[in-house]
């Protein structure tokens, strides 16, 4: 009998305490019927005010034009394209943690995905606003857009990665929307029944489009969630692979690289896994959502960081052996001189990029560290910075010296009005966020239900006993049969 002994790793409970159905449609609808905490008004108010800014930085650049920024002949692209980069960047992981790991029916994406999804909404909202402004001329933004026009036989260019930019992030940002939305459909139904107000009600009957939760709509619902999971898996990979094209294709040394586009999704996953941390971790305490938002979650979660940070130290260092391989003397160059000399005018930003993206995420090979809240916390954020810096070194050491020495750039700050907008798009995205986690279930009430039976930690002990006991029956049998 002693032969068979093995305790399998059992997995810690989703939810913690002893949760019922009706407990959980309480602790998660809560925040939505109380009014909002001081904690909320304060975060509310500081990204209103940063919005508010923001807007004033974009009245600046439209009226007086891109001059606005410290823009020149040899960096056209400075500020705003490294912010639209991070900025879709962040919006990987919602969708991936949604669409990929319901197709794999992991049952800790239960507590995050729908924080995520939202994330990923106000992340792309953020991204692709720098393309626009950054045009100057705004109001001829819509010649990106192919349709037939009044230019004679002319079609906007197909050649360029800028407009396949335009292409893939519509439509990424397109099914995000429906699929955060008809994820909120059940709950928002459960919130129109529970309220007891007449403008509430009437707006979560409105948004919940009449659902009833009939066995047709439960059914109709499943098939569609997975529809779009499968549309949303291959947009994770190709809208960064697309926007990686933006330097890929180009000829300039240090942009011409074929890894570009499986490293940029590696780091896009790696940089949204971040903020989604950085959310949650906030998220958690000022809703008091523990229960549900668990040590578990952040600890699988920071593994995927871990791994997604390894694959980009990969990247970093395919591409030094890759520009000394290849000995083409101006692409050792973009690396040599402009990036590893420490001494360099930006040679700074590359290490700072080295230790926050790839020596920092290390210290979550150990247990202990991957379930620290203050450690994640402080990493999440770290590992964003690092992604920041990894998109402006890319983008501005590899064309501040030019091929002739005489159109050198001289060193490239941002002025007041390019971080004003930056800036501003953290404004947008809190408030949106703020908004969203006061009016929306941050959790998916559905779902948790879901699994409650389960990982739920009231339904755990009992299911384990049970499989024990069934084991150790069939072990006996096993020997006794021996």
């Amino acid at each position: 009998m002693a032969a068979f002994k093995y305790e399998s790793h059992v997995r810690e409970p989703l939810v913690e305490g002893k949760k019922d159905y009706h407990q959980v449609t309480e602790d998660i609808v809560r925040p939505i019927e109380s009014s909002p905490s001081k904690l909320w008004w304060v975060g509310f108010i500081i990204s209103v005010i940063l919005l508010l800014f923001g807007v004033y930085s974009i009245y600046r650049e439209v009226t007086y034009g891109v001059g606005e920024w410290n823009l020149n002949k040899t960096i056209g692209w400075g500020w705003d394209i490294t912010n639209f980069v991070w900025w879709v960047g962040i919006g990987h992981a919602g969708t991936l943690i949604s669409a990929i790991l319901l197709l794999f029916r992991q049952g800790w994406r239960t507590g995050v995905n729908r924080a995520a999804e939202a994330m990923t909404i106000f992340a792309v909202m953020c991204a692709g606003q720098f393309p626009i402004w950054h045009m100057g001329r705004v109001w001829m933004a819509f010649f990106v857009l192919p349709y037939p026009n009044t230019r004679g036989p002319l079609w906007v260019n197909f050649n360029s990665p800028l407009l396949w930019d335009v292409f893939a992030i519509s439509t990424y940002f397109t099914v995000s929307l429906l699929f955060w939305y008809s994820g909120l459909i059940p709950d928002l139904a459960t919130v129109r029944d529970r309220a007891k107000l007449k403008w509430r009600k009437k707006m979560y009957g409105v948004l919940a489009f009449g659902w009833t939760g009939s066995t047709k709509h439960w059914q109709r619902h499943e098939s569609l969630s997975l529809v779009l999971a499968g549309m949303s898996t291959p947009l994770v990979l190709s809208v960064h692979t697309v926007v990686s094209f933006d330097f890929a294709t180009s000829v300039i040394p240090g942009w011409h690289t074929t890894i570009f586009p499986p490293y940029f999704v590696a780091g896009a996953i790696f940089s949204g896994f971040a903020m989604v941390q950085t959310l949650l971790l906030i998220t958690r305490k000022v809703l008091k959502l523990e229960e549900y938002i668990t040590l578990e979650h952040i600890e699988v979660m920071n593994k995927v960081i871990v791994l997604t940070g390894s694959i980009v130290g990969i990247a970093y260092l395919t591409e030094l052996f890759i520009s000394w391989y290849g000995q083409n003397k101006f692409e050792g160059w973009a690396f040599m001189h402009n990036r590893l000399d420490l001494f360099s005018p930006y040679g700074w930003s590359y290490y700072l990029m080295m230790g926050c993206n790839v020596l920092s995420p290390q210290i979550f090979w150990f247990r202990k560290m991957r379930r620290n809240l203050f450690v994640t916390f402080f990493m999440s954020i770290l590992v964003n910075i690092g992604m920041w810096f990894e998109r402006f070194v890319i983008i501005v050491t590899s064309i501040y010296r030019d091929y002739l020495p005489s159109s050198w750039s001289t060193y490239y700050t941002p002025t007041i009005y390019e971080i004003g907008f930056y800036v501003g798009t953290f404004g947008l995205f809190f408030t949106c966020y703020f908004l969203f986690s006061k009016f929306f279930p941050v959790i998916a009430v559905a779902e948790i239900k879901h699994i409650l039976k389960k990982s739920g930690e009231a339904y755990k002990p009992a299911n384990e006993k049970v499989e024990t006991e069934s084991t150790e029956e069939f072990y006996h049998q096993v020997s006794h049969h021996h």
